[in-house]
Parts: C-alpha cells; sequence; structure tokens
C-alpha cells in the first residue's frame, strides 16, 4: 500500500472520533464569545462616547504597535486560504458525511470571528489607514500561500499544531503590551483571541499524537520535515498597494520581534513543545530513519537556540502604508 494510501487509512480511522473532537474541543455558536460582545453597540445612545475614548486610548499606543496589529488582523482575515488548503487533504472529502470537512468548517466558523474582532476594532481605533489594510488583506487572499505540505495530512497537522500556538503567543503578548498602556478593552479582546488559538493548538497536537500511536516512523519523518525546512508564516507574502508578493514581510517580522511580540526565541521555544507534547522521546517501534529524525528533532532546539543568540534586530524606521493618513 503506498504511503498516500495508508495515510488516508489512519485519516478514516481518526475520523470515527470526528463528532468527540468537535464535542472536546470547538464551543456552539450560541455558547462561545462573539466580535460585538467586546465593541462598542451602536444601539447604545453612548456608542459615539465609547467609540472616542478608543480613539482617545489608542493615541497612547505607537506605529510600531499598530503595525504589529495590522499584520495580525491581516494574517487572521486570509482564512479562506487556510480552509480551502485544509479541505484538500488525503482523506478529506467535500462530501456532507465526511468528518474532517466537518471538522474544518467547525473550526473556521470559530476562527473567522478573529478578524471580524480585530478589523472592526482597527476601524474605530482611528490609528490606521482602512483602505491600504484592506488592499493588503485581498492580495493576501489572492496570492495564495504553500504551506510546503501538499496534500499530506501529517505535515498539515504538524503545520497547524505549531501555527496555532504561534498565533496564541503572537495575540497573548499583544494583549500584554495592550494592557501595560492601560488599553484594557483591547487587551481583554486579544486575551480571549489567544485562548481560542491555544484550544486549536491543542486539539492539533491530540490529532498528531493519535497518528504517532498508529504510524509513528512515518509520523516522525513528517516532524522531521516540517521542521528541517521551518514553517512558512502565514504572512509570508505580505504587501501594500502596487507592491510585490511577499515584499513586506520582512519589516513585519522585524516590527514584531522589536516589540516582542513574536520573535525567533518564540519559535524555537514552540518546537520544544511539540517534542515534550508529543513525547517524542518515548515513542517506540521506529525505523532506523526515524530514529535519526527523532535525534534531529531533540537536538533542533539548541541548535537554534546558538543561531538566534547572533542575531541583532535592527532599529530601522520602516514606512508602511497602513500607517498613512488618509
Amino acid at each position: 500500500m503506498s504511503l498516500q494510501n495508508i495515510r488516508k487509512e489512519v485519516m478514516k480511522t481518526l475520523e470515527k472520533n470526528i463528532d468527540s473532537f468537535i464535542d472536546s474541543f470547538l464551543i456552539p455558536a450560541e455558547k462561545i464569545w462573539q466580535p460585538t460582545d467586546f465593541l462598542p453597540n451602536s444601539q447604545k445612545d453612548n456608542f459615539i462616547e465609547e467609540i472616542k475614548e478608543i480613539q482617545e486610548i489608542s493615541k497612547e499606543l505607537d506605529d510600531d504597535f499598530w503595525v504589529v496589529l495590522v499584520g495580525d488582523t491581516i494574517t487572521e482575515e486570509a482564512l479562506p486560504t487556510y480552509e480551502s488548503w485544509l479541505l484538500d487533504l488525503d482523506g478529506v472529502t467535500q462530501h456532507p458525511d465526511n468528518g474532517w470537512a466537518k471538522w474544518i468548517r467547525n473550526w473556521t466558523a470559530e476562527e473567522n470571528r478573529h478578524g471580524d474582532t480585530l478589523n472592526k476594532y482597527l476601524y474605530l481605533s482611528g490609528r490606521v489607514n482602512m483602505r491600504e489594510v484592506e488592499i493588503t488583506t485581498q492580495h493576501l487572499i489572492s496570492d495564495g500561500f504553500d504551506l510546503g505540505t501538499a496534500t499530506d495530512p501529517y505535515k498539515n497537522f504538524i503545520y497547524t499544531s505549531f501555527q496555532e500556538l504561534a498565533t496564541y503567543i503572537s495575540h497573548n503578548n499583544v494583549a500584554r503590551i495592550a494592557k501595560k498602556k492601560g488599553h484594557k478593552a483591547l487587551a481583554k479582546m486579544s486575551k480571549i483571541i489567544a485562548g481560542d488559538e491555544m484550544r486549536h493548538h491543542i486539539a492539533y497536537t491530540e490529532f498528531v499524537k493519535q497518528i504517532f500511536a498508529i504510524d509513528p516512523s512515518e509520523m516522525m519523518l513528517a516532524f522531521q520535515h516540517m521542521m528541517k525546512y521551518k514553517i512558512v508564516m502565514p504572512a509570508l507574502h505580505l504587501r501594500e498597494s502596487f507592491g510585490t508578493k511577499g515584499s513586506l514581510f520582512n519589516d513585519f517580522s522585524t516590527v514584531a520581534q522589536r516589540i516582542g511580540v513574536y520573535t525567533g526565541f518564540d519559535y524555537i521555544d514552540i518546537v520544544r513543545k511539540l517534542n515534550s507534547a508529543w513525547e517524542i522521546e518515548k515513542i517506540t517501534g521506529l525505523t532506523a530513519e526515524a530514529e535519526k529524525a527523532r535525534d534531529y528533532l531533540l537536538k533542533l532546539p539548541d541548535r537554534m537556540y546558538k543561531i538566534s543568540e547572533r542575531i541583532v534586530i535592527p532599529d530601522t524606521r520602516f514606512h508602511f502604508k497602513w500607517m498613512n493618513p488618509i
């Protein structure tokens, strides 16, 4: 049997528990928070006053902060790209009875609230040029995205396990900075979005854990592959109006590292956490090739740390159209 067919069989095995996964890791629409829970209520008499208060407080946060918040928002808004990618995995079909498609749709529905919330808050803040933000969002979706996983569910679940934890870290650090500046509403909003991301991270790490129990060697090799070639960030193709694909990512990444929202050390910490979550040092029944992969993965964080220590983050002030006055 080919590796692709084996993966499909493993996905079918896990699919039997899909309803349990949904019940355990996702929350029904009527019970989970919605964007309007954290935004001024347009039906209230004090709506305009609340907006003015947000705009006054927003002046206390510098441009670097808003650049990172814009980048995070756009990344969340590019959700159609991620959903379409996951729906193409081996073992996933658009058939209404396919359990994995059901999981992906429900996961997407939860994630969709994040972009909605942050987009509206950016608009109300008065601190960014929303038309330029919207142009960047449209570009990021239309430019497409290659995770480097093809249709392999093993590699994709490694990616989502990693990326959900990365977005947790990013939103959590935004919350920390906003709280320090007295921006309590934004801090609370970012903190609860981070909570969603952590819950999703736990779900995907559970999927990988169950695959390790069924097909340990191939799962280990998939893990090594993703770490060897590095996790591609969803915002990799960021650009502004009339810009070329990906022309903005390096500047954005530098700003995110400079203010401590997402750094190279965070990346390394995620690798450590995944090694620990899947207890890869305890996995048995590996092929010789998979044993070498495990050895690589266990040594990787320390190797990356030594490299990251030597990296100096520049103080360069970048020009972002997002921050231009209209």
